[in-house]
């Protein structure tokens, strides 16, 4: 098990960007698989964006409003959102996988978008 602390949520007004950090606490980060998702009242959690430990990224959002990014010096995933709306609203999750199984998750960082 990993832990995994996020950080970087708030309220922000729609068309507003956040970004959001999670660093782990461990010494084989850079070996992790590494995914943000994101839950909002009344639906299952969404897979958001996934960057692999070789830096393959995916993203949901076709218009680009999110990147993933990852420091392995640091430890730490990175979700990037711009043009922020109402629906994004959420708390969002981090997870990491390792390269042969194991499923960690963060406590969550609540993202608000409302004017």
């Amino acid at each position: 098990q990993v832990q995994l602390v996020e950080s970087g949520g708030g309220l922000v007004q729609p068309g507003g960007s956040l970004r959001l950090s999670c660093t782990a606490s461990t010494s084989s980060f850079s070996s992790l698989h590494m995914s943000w998702y994101r839950q909002a009242p009344g639906n299952q959690r969404q897979l958001v964006a996934r960057i692999t430990n070789i830096n393959n990224t995916w993203t949901f959002d076709e218009t680009r409003r999110f990147s993933i990014s990852r420091d392995n010096n640091k430890n730490t995933v990175y979700l990037e959102m711009k043009r922020l709306k109402p629906e994004d609203t959420a708390v969002y999750y981090c997870n990491a996988v390792g390269p042969y199984g194991g499923d960690s998750w963060g406590q969550g960082t609540q993202v608000t978008i409302s004017s």
